[in-house]
């Protein structure tokens, strides 16, 4: 996980680390993973738990009960419902979704995974997209999970970061490329 100065990903950081260590003690890695989607896709969905997580205007106390009876209403395992208790006792909240993308990337590095942010002008076909992976996968000598985006900006070609390396095909940055080319040659 990149390190930043910001408090939260450093908060996050560490209550990722925490729960990743847990979990893999506890052999629930994926379990864990599975029930930390499940609410950041709450988080995403509900305002009103958004609202809850994001909002520094509830105390303590509140979002402890409120966690509470979502963990029951939910009813996670044991290990994510006392975590979730843990970091809303402790008004840590408002880094949930830090936690949650911190731990997911715990839990694919753990499984020999890595993420690449692939963006093409249009939308890529199975075909595409297989091969891309298989290209991906030789190239990092790991599983690559590939979220993939569309920017029609990018005008041909595609864009792939992996980690800090990027390998930039798009038709936009061969236009620039040659237009600086060519100011330097007239």
């Amino acid at each position: 996980m990149a390190k930043s100065s910001s408090p939260v990903s450093g908060v996050a950081s560490r209550y990722a680390q925490s729960l990743f260590e847990l979990s893999r003690d506890d052999s629930s890695i994926e379990t864990t993973e599975r029930e930390l989607v499940e609410f950041e896709r709450l988080i995403e969905e509900s305002a009103d738990f958004r609202r809850l997580v994001e909002s520094p205007a509830f105390t303590s106390e509140e979002q402890l009960r409120a966690i509470t009876a979502i963990v029951a209403e939910v009813r996670p395992s044991e290990l994510v419902g006392n975590f979730l208790k843990v970091v809303s006792a402790n008004r840590r909240l408002f880094a949930l979704p830090a936690i949650i993308r911190g731990f997911r990337q715990m839990a694919a590095t753990h499984r020999g995974e890595v993420e690449a942010d692939v963006t093409s002008a249009q939308a890529l076909n199975d075909e595409q997209r297989r091969e891309l992976g298989q290209v991906l996968n030789a190239y990092s000598n790991k599983t690559v999970t590939m979220r993939e985006s569309v920017d029609p900006s990018i005008l041909g070609g595609i864009i792939v970061r992996i980690g800090s390396r990027q390998i930039d095909t798009s038709l936009r940055t061969k236009l620039s490329s040659l237009k600086l080319a060519l100011k330097e040659v007239g």
